[in-house]
């Protein structure tokens, strides 16, 4: 993975180089992380200097095709989040420009609304990485409207800053990513202190705009009795803040029961006699193609407040994936579901082979089990969490996930445990006495029947039942001993016979 500084896009060595150069005018420069950079409302405020352009060649295009390479579908979803983030992050490219100070600016955050798995989260940590900016994932319900119960929402911003390495000035450039956004819609129904709903809509309301926030918490002791010991030492404290307007904020949710929210105001629209052929033969839409058709006012209706919807101007809709799309994910070399499996076995020296029938099987169930790429991991697991426990005993160096494997695989691991330890039992016994044993098929089956009434491992009955074996076999001068149905049947017997035999037929 590269570092920041290697990454093409948003280069923030280059932005800390421009902020340090653009402040060596100021007259009480601010220091941060061992730089001098201009405190917040001074060179960084319109995202660059007078007079200094900061170069970003990123183009919605090239996003897009990154994005190609990692996300299955969502081609509408791709290109609004590629054109916006790219936009917000080439207008700090622009020389500072006094009108916009006069009429203020129109921060591109961005809305997303879809179910569970679809790759929410997955797409905006991306686009981060492939800019190289700091980027801060939380989800909304671990804030309160105090801090005093969950967290406060000004801590994003701080770890922001920690995310960029102390950076205040790249640090203000950031993106904040916050996900279950629709779990601070008021319901109308709470009754007490308000520690999630509507009071953290308002405090997120100013990060979203434009706001500076401490960099020490109010409610973080050790920041208090760090600002005493310099109130001691030096008779003032030095506020660090970090201002917000250049973050991007990007929110999202599953905002399950907005689609008949939506369909509510549709059918008010839609009142009336309409012919059939007016609605396309009266097809009824699906939960993606209504959430498509939101509008601000079933936000509102959902819950949210209008000041908050508004500082969300830009809508990304993700669709809920489909049999393709999930059989899709599971081929892809970039698969993250394939390649930490082949992984997790690989840790014990088995390599795992899966070959294309099983990932059919398993992109089915993941289908089924309605809950996007994640119903993938939960597909996989189920049918191989048995074979990891189990394999790294049995000595295995590969292992090939089949459809009888996806289908069956009780049975599949109950047979490859007993064939490892007859394989187990053979080598040891060719090891001891230079003789290879050979199981005929209906020995094999016999001997599995016996072991299953048993509950038993057949390798276990093998040693009870061949344990004379070896210097009888020696007299017989074989390198090689075929097991049948008869052998196993009275083993003893079987070798007195033999025996007797070798020696002129006696008895």
């Amino acid at each position: 993975m590269m570092s920041r500084s290697e990454r093409p896009g948003f280069d923030p060595e280059q932005l800390r180089r421009i902020l340090a150069e653009g402040n060596r005018g100021d007259e009480e420069p601010t220091e941060s992380a061992g730089s001098e950079t201009a405190g917040p409302g001074e060179g960084a405020e319109s995202g660059a200097p007078d007079g200094v352009q900061l170069e970003f060649h990123l183009k919605p295009g090239e996003l897009i095709a990154h994005l190609d390479s990692y996300v299955v579908g969502q081609p509408r979803a791709k290109a609004i989040l590629a054109t916006k983030i790219c936009t917000h992050f080439n207008r700090l490219s622009l020389p500072p420009d006094e009108t916009e100070d006069i009429v203020g600016q129109i921060k591109n955050n961005i809305l997303m609304v879809g179910p569970t798995g679809v790759g929410k989260t997955y797409l905006i940590r991306l686009i981060a990485r492939r800019l190289g900016v700091p980027f801060v994932k939380a989800d909304a319900t671990k804030f309160s409207e105090t801090g005093y119960v969950g967290g406060d929402v000004e801590d994003l911003v701080r770890e922001l800053v920690t995310e960029a390495d102390g950076d205040i000035d790249l640090a203000q450039h950031g993106i904040i990513y916050i996900d279950e956004i629709d779990k601070i819609a008021a319901s109308g129904r709470t009754s007490g202190p308000d520690v999630s709903r509507t009071g953290v809509q308002r405090n997120l309301l100013k990060l979203m705009e434009e706001t500076e926030v401490d960099l020490r918490s109010p409610h973080d002791l050790p920041s208090q009795m760090e600002s005493v010991m310099q109130m001691q030492r030096t008779g003032k404290v030095e506020r660090k803040k970090v201002n917000t307007r250049h973050i991007l904020f990007v929110v999202s949710g599953a905002f399950a029961g907005l689609e008949e929210i939506i369909r509510r105001r549709l059918n008010r629209g839609a009142m009336g006699f309409r012919p059939p052929e007016a609605d396309g033969a009266g097809a009824v839409p699906d939960d993606s193609a209504i959430l498509q058709q939101i509008r601000a006012e079933d936000l509102l209706e959902y819950g949210f407040e209008s000041e908050f919807i508004g500082r969300l101007p830009v809508v990304a809709v993700l669709e809920e994936l489909s049999r393709a799309d999930l059989l899709e994910i599971l081929r892809s070399p970039m698969s993250s579901v394939v390649v930490s499996k082949v992984r997790d076995f690989l840790a014990y020296g088995i390599d795992l082979r899966i070959c294309d029938e099983a990932l059919q099987l398993l992109a089915d169930r993941a289908f089924e089990e309605r809950t996007g790429a994640r119903g993938l991991v939960s597909a996989v697991e189920k049918v191989l969490l048995d074979f990891e426990c189990r394999l790294p005993s049995l000595d295995l160096d590969a292992f090939h996930l089949t459809p009888e494997v996806v289908e069956h695989p009780a049975r599949v691991l109950d047979r490859l445990v007993a064939e490892s330890s007859i394989e187990a039992f053979t080598s040891g016994f060719e090891r001891d006495h230079g003789i290879r044993f050979e199981f005929t098929g209906p020995a094999l089956a016999s001997l599995g029947e016996r072991a299953a009434s048993e509950d038993r491992l057949p390798g276990e009955i093998c040693a009870d039942l061949f344990s004379d074996y070896g210097h009888g076999l020696k007299l017989l001068e074989l390198d090689r001993f075929e097991i049948t149905p008869e052998i196993l049947a009275d083993p003893q017997k079987s070798l007195d016979r033999m025996i007797r035999q070798l020696y002129g037929g006696r008895g």
